[in-house]
């Protein structure tokens, strides 16, 4: 059986010590929700310093390495979130980076990674989701940073869930985009520790939902990924490593339509005043499409905005009221 990688309380504890000195809490807002709708908060992760959630574990897993070992650099494969924070990172600490990333990987994610001295290397699809499954790729140098099967990098974003848990002491449910896991597993294996009641649901977008189809189908399973705009979640599949602690800490999944995130995205705009891309408004579109699903329906819901790294030319499609293809 394959050994679950989820963070101890201790853990997440000593990353948000770790990381202390470089990043601070994000603010949560309190969203203007519908008539009807449970009383809902907002997690502004799209308010890193990066514009991601990803900082955190980054941030984590590199600290937790004796700096020695880190002369040769780092690195990590990405869409472009774990990039900018493994970038972030190593500028910090003064050593190299470089992020393996699809040749379809957003201009807005990409061109953030090089202002802040990484250098991008594009490869097909195929070769950057291989790199991700072999935990690295021949020919590059340093430490590969793995963008979420890692126990550092849950531990750093388990510290969110810390400060979810501090302010809003009476939470009853926690919605997380799912991509790798490593963001919701990390939340859920925190809460679980602090307070056993609150149940953490994977949100993701159908016909990219590789969670819902394991659940369905009690082992990992494998989907016919249909690639959206929503570029920062959707795998084809949940990775071994990541299945035995998702099921053993995540209460279940909610899966929306690409038209229910172009939605929340304008609302987060309107009543928000938050940018986000297409991952960081998943949660608050299950939310407000799909939290009806949940029993005992949740009085009161924390929503994380997990990033707000959106190409310009896509949110613009958005605000319009379209949809982008």
């Amino acid at each position: 059986m394959t050994e679950s990688l989820l963070p101890t309380l201790a853990d997440v504890r000593a990353a948000r010590d770790r990381i202390a000195a470089h990043i601070g809490p994000t603010p949560l807002l309190r969203f203007d929700a519908d008539a009807g709708a449970p009383e809902t908060f907002l997690k502004l992760e799209n308010l890193q310093p990066i514009g991601s959630f990803k900082i955190r574990g980054a941030l984590n897993r590199m600290l937790s390495l004796p700096l020695q070992s880190l002369h040769a650099g780092v690195y990590t494969a990405s869409a472009g979130n774990m990039a900018q924070g493994v970038a972030y990172a190593a500028r910090a600490l003064g050593v190299p980076a470089r992020v393996v990333v699809p040749e379809s990987a957003p201009r807005a994610k990409t061109d953030a990674v090089e202002r802040l001295g990484g250098i991008v290397l594009r490869v097909p699809y195929d070769e950057w989701w291989a790199t991700m499954r072999d935990h690295g790729r021949p020919g590059v140098p340093g430490v590969f940073v793995h963008p979420f099967a890692d126990r550092d990098v849950m531990a750093g974003n388990g510290t969110i869930a810390l400060e979810l848990l501090e302010a809003i002491p009476d939470l009853d449910a926690v919605l997380v985009p799912w991509g790798g896991g490593g963001l919701a597993t990390g939340i859920a294996a925190a809460a679980r520790a602090l307070r056993p009641e609150v149940r953490v649901y994977a949100c993701e977008v159908e016909g990219a939902n590789p969670l819902a189809a394991s659940f369905a189908a009690g082992a990992p399973a494998t989907i016919a990924n249909q690639r959206t705009f929503v570029d920062g979640i959707g795998g084809p599949t949940v990775f071994p490593t990541m299945w035995p602690g998702a099921r053993d800490v995540i209460a279940g999944t909610l899966s929306v339509t690409p038209l229910d995130v172009a939605e929340t995205v304008r609302l987060l705009a309107r009543r928000a005043r938050a940018v986000a891309e297409g991952a960081g408004a998943t949660a608050l579109a299950a939310a407000r499409t799909r939290v009806s699903s949940i029993t005992p329906t949740p009085r009161r819901v924390a929503c994380i905005v997990s990033g707000g790294n959106i190409d310009a030319s896509v949110l613009s499609t958005i605000l319009s009221g379209s949809t982008p293809a």
